[in-house]
């Protein structure tokens, strides 16, 4: 597949794992639409794929609010009228032990991990099934697959973002629609450490890691999709 004069979706597209996904679609040739709820962030993303020659719009969205998400892909039909990739990227994590994590904080994840997920999805097929192709790319997590002390609510919603995942992929294929789901270990992002936490950077994954990971994915062949990925440090200290 090749990503050039492709139209993108990234979630969350403004920080971390997102924004560097987004600056790799960019550099491969895609016009990325970018989508998160704090726009000065989203336009400096936009500003450096520009500034390497690419193209993206930015288009503030609050992925809890089903009419943003509609309106984001209205604009990206009447803009574009295409989809070609769509990366489920934004995500929550409240960790606490089940007794003390609130009703609050798991329906603010499950409604941006998961419920959000869906709704782009199902918004994102209805422009992908007619052109019979697409990929949609879920960013799961490790936490997806293990189990962990406080990460109950979390990993919840991940073990649930790979079911609905595994699933998608069974239906959409037939569309020549491919399905793949990247799990990171833990990312030196802002969401991986507490502000007091110092940067484990020679033993943890970088953000271009995972970008890396889900640009080789969508480049391969058209006949070939990678489904599922793991990736974690090589050597953690």
């Amino acid at each position: 597949m090749t990503l050039k004069n492709t139209v993108a979706l990234v979630t969350g597209a403004g920080r971390g794992i997102g924004k560097a996904i987004a600056l790799s679609l960019g550099r491969e040739g895609a016009t990325v639409v970018l989508a998160a709820r704090t726009v000065a962030e989203l336009e400096q993303v936009k500003k450096e794929i520009e500034g390497a020659g690419g193209s993206a719009i930015v288009v503030r969205t609050d992925l809890s609010e089903d009419a943003d998400i509609q309106g984001l892909f209205e604009e990206i039909s009447t803009r574009f009228g295409r989809l070609d990739v769509l990366v489920n990227n934004a995500g929550l994590g409240v960790f606490a032990p089940v007794r003390q994590l609130s009703i609050s904080d798991f329906d603010t994840m499950w409604n941006l991990n998961m419920r959000a997920v869906m709704l782009c999805t199902q918004h994102a097929l209805k422009m992908m099934e007619p052109q019979e192709s697409g990929a949609v790319v879920n960013i799961a997590s490790l936490a997806g697959r293990n189990a962990f002390v406080g990460g109950a609510g979390y990993a919840a919603t991940k073990w649930a973002l790979i079911g609905f995942a595994r699933s998608l992929m069974l239906e959409v294929r037939a569309h020549n629609i491919r399905v793949i789901t990247i799990c990171p270990g833990s990312v030196d992002t802002s969401f991986s450490q507490s502000p007091k936490e110092p940067s484990r950077s020679a033993t943890i994954l970088h953000s271009d890691d995972i970008a890396d990971t889900v640009t080789a994915a969508l480049k391969l062949p058209d006949r070939a999709m990678v489904s599922e990925i793991d990736i974690r440090p090589t050597n953690p200290q």
